[in-house]
């Protein structure tokens, strides 16, 4: 009883509450890396274990990176002397500033182009359409449609 107790307080006591039937696939697939390890070179792929486990990939990558314990933003990473490199000065933000400005600048140019400029872009870019398709859908030539994209394209780079 005093065992139980002691796994069941391990088990809800952690930072970040993880199922215990994910834990236990993390368990399962930490024992089969390992077997796998030991008898091959290389350690075994995530495909691997899944097959030796008869679960898809995306369980065991899930699993594995369930059970890894979550760190602060603040944990130093490096220090010499006096200035500390801490986990959150090696995640970028890819929201910059010049970011948000390329992109206004990129809606304005599409703003200018003629209605069958942007319906054949959005044909070929949103919908994923090619030009023999877009042509057909407007009623006109593949190397119009070629003709138009690029001068549209041109026009937003300038």
């Amino acid at each position: 009883m005093i065992i139980g107790e002691i796994r069941r307080y391990l088990r809800d006591n952690n930072s970040v509450r993880v199922s215990r039937s994910l834990r236990d696939t993390a368990y399962h697939a930490m024992q089969v890396k390992e077997r796998l390890s030991l008898d091959g070179d290389r350690e075994p792929s995530p495909q691997r274990i899944a097959d030796e486990l008869n679960i898809k990939k995306e369980d065991v990558v899930l699993a594995l990176e369930a059970i890894v314990e979550p760190i602060s933003l603040y944990e130093p990473i490096y220090n010499d002397g006096g200035d500390t490199i801490y986990v959150m000065d090696q995640i970028g933000d890819r929201n910059d500033d010049s970011n948000w400005i390329d992109e206004i600048s990129l809606k304005e140019e599409i703003k200018k182009l003629s209605s069958r400029e942007k319906n054949i872009l959005f044909l070929r870019f949103m919908e994923g359409k090619t030009q023999m398709e877009v042509a057909e859908e407007i009623g006109i030539s593949q190397a119009q449609v070629s003709r138009l994209e690029k001068g549209a394209l041109n026009k937003i780079k300038k």
